[in-house]
């Protein structure tokens, strides 16, 4: 690395690392962000990171101070309000804005400065809002207002964003089509007073990094027509909003100079520390147009509780923070502050800007071997001349040789297992995901339909990326972080030369001709997430599951069913099934009392339940206070046992009129995720361990490990044959029973969680390992999932069992 560094210092060393400052980048990270040693932060769009120093100076601050509700009167109270005045300049001051000409609101994050904009603002049928399309959500929502008010909405496109001229604005913009709601009551007509119209943009695209030229504010407030046409701008006043909550990171808008109406803030970007704080900062002529309905403590003189009368304080700030602002917040601001002061504003943007350009460079260097493009990059990015028009964000999707994609939750996945942490989606900007993925309303419609939502984990439909993966960096970002980023995309995602993969293929598949293979081991998990057992032989139920296997579920107080990915303790809980006593025997080492359950119901004394599991409506029993409460304390959290109603009795009660009803469930998988059975070969886990206990694998972890077969939670488990020979297997006999392969099974962190001495453990492997050589179109596959498959359809029948020892035959 250190040749690698040396060139990336020859080009961006003047501008790296804060050369003029009073520490080195090196310093700073090796003092202020010791957590960071294991780990490379690159979501700083989403959330900067707090130094340990400017904590420090926080809770050196609130423990040898007191501070006081500022609406009091009494010394303390006194000093906080000073306090929270003092804030409000520093802000002021950020933006280079007079107190003369604008005033800060302090909000509860950029979200509620925007929000407020959109609630006050003085819409009328003749009013227009019009934005970028590439804005934040928050921003959008601001439409939903004007159009509730007769507003038109109009959306456009700031084309050709150059370098300005010498005397002459060169930005284009493109109108789409106008929007519109017919409200009850409101008629459009020529208007009879002053008519106010809105024009919001962000200083930075959170999506591409594409900054704005703020030459624009005083073209719309001053000659708007010259570019949106005399038909938006005839006899209307412009206003201006800015969404800084990314740029004012490292570039926020200089108010001497733009004379924005409304900014809105976030403290967290800033310098991460603290949260559940924003502000607006207000031009005041802009402010005296805002309409506030509702009062609160702190917003009125004086008010009259029996008749309609109050009086409202005069001062803006007053005005608009309703109730008591969080002033323990507020008073933390200044130490974040210090610290970008201490640094500037202006080395931070270079020092920032120079990762980025960097990390953009060598990804759109990458090559596969047959010479196609790895990276397809979203904004403006082509030379150092540009690069003052880019915030320090880059936004990509990945390429395989054949020209598919690359799932970005893939990345993702493989990114978190490498230590590095990043965002991918759309960052709540639909606009601008829509624009550079080349998204149409059918896509984004048709994709809505089919069930894709914000943060699921859908990255590819019908062919096309629905979003991208974002990297992004902060005042304390290193060389080191881009290049481990950058390795980490040239190791995990170039494949070599004169080799096309096509992503269906897994190294080490092998054929399995001739080969004898034999039911090593069955075990059973009755609750699903829960430890299993192990059984010699056990039965099958009608359906061809094997009996009471995940026939029970943990659900909390909210409704959410609790799987061991959330609550890893249900790992710790262990199970176990005596036919004979007709016994559930469930065991914790957080409970002192082994819990007895019965396997079969009074129907008449439970209560059924309706819930939702993968898609799928499920009626349940519920059990006693008592067992709820042995399993809430055993994971720790407030938890009820509930019970599938069709494994074991295959009907569902109605207990209408008194009357108890039976009806077939049909139902085939119980409360398992996708498969009725998950087998794992001995030979395939034999190979994986082979691969942890290597060289390179010794080298990265530090030492040797091995994994346990039942650390992937196998039903099944059989012996004989090559490693993943069972990545070839359809069909499967083992005794007499017939089984259908459904595809390989989707690993996730789950099988990286490790049981030692009565606590769970986390790590990057096994997961880690199997990406290197299991990946499969984004999924990570280990095992095959089965399902039974009955002769003409009909139900079990006679000798329902598996048996240890049994024969299996593939296809």
């Amino acid at each position: 690395m250190a040749t690698a560094k040396e060139e990336f210092l020859n080009e961006f060393g003047e501008h790296y690392g804060y050369p003029n400052g009073s520490k080195t980048i090196d310093q700073i990270r090796a003092t202020e962000f010791n957590r960071l040693q294991d780990l490379v932060y690159l979501d700083h769009a989403g959330a900067t990171l707090y130094s340990e120093l400017q904590m420090d100076s926080v809770f050196k601050d609130l423990t040898s101070n007191v501070y006081g509700n500022p609406h009091s009167q009494s010394d303390s109270s006194s000093a906080t309000f000073e306090i929270v005045r003092d804030a409000r300049q520093q802000v002021l001051d950020y933006c280079n804005a007079s107190p003369e000409d604008y005033k800060c609101i302090f909000t509860s994050g950029a979200t509620a400065a925007l929000k407020i904009v959109g609630e006050a603002f003085p819409w009328s049928c003749n009013s227009t809002f019009m934005y970028t399309m590439e804005n934040h959500n928050s921003v959008l929502g601001i439409r939903e207002y004007a159009l509730g008010q007769g507003a038109a909405a109009i959306a456009v496109d700031i084309e050709d964003v150059n370098p300005r001229l010498e005397e002459e604005f060169s930005t284009k913009i493109s109108l789409h089509q106008a929007q519109r709601r017919k409200v009850a009551g409101l008629q459009e007509g020529e208007p009879t007073g002053d008519v106010y119209n809105l024009f919001a943009f962000p200083s930075e695209c959170n999506f591409s990094g594409l900054r704005f030229d703020l030459d624009l504010v005083k073209i719309i407030k001053e000659d708007s027509s010259r570019i949106l046409g005399t038909s938006v701008c005839k006899n209307r006043r412009w206003l201006v909003l800015i969404d800084a909550a990314k740029g004012s990171a490292t570039t926020p808008p200089d108010l001497s100079k733009y004379p924005v109406d409304f900014v809105a803030l976030s403290f967290y970007k800033l310098f991460g520390y603290p949260t559940g704080l924003g502000a607006l900062i207000v031009r005041n002529d802009a402010a005296k147009l805002l309409k506030k309905s509702y009062f609160s403590g702190g917003t009125v003189a004086a008010s009259i509780a029996d008749i309609d009368f109050i009086k409202r304080r005069e001062g803006i700030e007053e005005l608009f923070e309703d109730g008591t602002v969080s002033f323990l917040s507020i008073a933390s601001i200044r130490h974040g502050f210090k610290i970008l002061n201490s640094l500037t504003v202006s080395a931070i943007s270079r020092h920032t800007t120079s990762l980025a350009l960097y990390t953009r460079k060598t990804l759109l260097a990458l090559r596969h071997g047959n010479g196609s493009h790895v990276c397809i990059l979203y904004g403006r990015h082509n030379s150092m001349e540009m690069c003052h028009e880019m915030g320090p964000i880059v936004s990509f999707n990945l390429k395989r040789p054949d020209g598919s994609w690359y799932g970005y939750r893939e990345v993702e996945k493989l990114a978190s297992l490498s230590g590095i942490q990043l965002r991918t989606g759309c960052f709540c900007n639909p606009g601008a995901c829509a624009k550079y993925l080349g998204l149409s309303h059918t896509d984004l419609i048709s994709n809505t339909e089919a069930g894709h939502v914000c943060w699921d984990d859908n990255d590819i439909i019908n062919g096309k990326p629905i979003g991208a993966v974002r990297v992004s960096f902060g005042y304390m970002s290193t060389y080191e972080d881009a290049k481990k980023f950058v390795d980490f995309v040239t190791s995990s995602f170039i494949s070599p030369q004169n080799h096309v993969h096509n992503g269906n293929q897994l190294k080490g598949v092998n054929g399995s001709v001739n080969t004898c293979y034999y039911l090593k081991s069955i075990t059973i998990y009755p609750i699903k997430s829960c430890g299993g057992f192990s059984a010699t032989s056990w039965p099958l139920s009608n359906h061809g599951s094997l009996k009471h296997d995940r026939e029970w579920i943990l659900k909390s107080l909210s409704g959410e069913v609790l799987t061991l990915k959330r609550v890893p303790e249900m790992g710790l809980i262990s199970s176990f099934i005596d036919l004979s006593q007709g016994m559930l025997f469930v065991e914790s080492p957080h409970c002192k009392e082994r819990l007895k359950i019965r396997l079969e119901l009074d129907f008449y004394d439970s209560t059924v339940q309706d819930i939702e599991l993968h898609g799928q409506r499920y009626k349940v029993y519920s059990y006693s206070n008592e067992t709820n409460a042995w399993f809430s304390e055993a994971v720790g959290r407030p938890c009820t046992l509930l019970r599938y109603s069709g494994s074991n009795h295959e009907f569902v009660l109605d207990k209408t009129k008194d009357v108890v009803s039976c009806k077939d469930t049909n139902s085939t998988v119980s409360f398992a995720n996708e498969g009725q059975f998950l087998l794992v070969s001995e030979e395939s886990v034999s190979d994986l361990n082979k691969r942890l206990c290597s060289d390179v694998q010794k080298v990265v972890c530090g030492t040797a490990m091995k994994v346990n077969v039942n650390r992937f939670r196998p039903n099944l488990v059989v012996s004989g044959g090559r490693p993943y020979d069972e990545d070839g297997w359809r069909d499967i006999r083992i005794g007499n029973k017939y089984f259908k392969s459904i595809g390989g099974c989707n690993r996730c962190h789950v099988i990286n969680l490790s049981l030692n001495a009565g606590r769970v453990q986390k790590s990057k492997e096994p997961l880690a390992t199997l990406a290197s050589y299991r990946r499969v179109k984004g999924r990570i596959l280990f095992g095959i999932l089965l399902k039974y498959e009955s002769a003409n359809g009909e139900q079990q029948q006679g000798d329902s069992w598996l048996h240890v020892g049994q024969e299996v035959h593939p296809d």
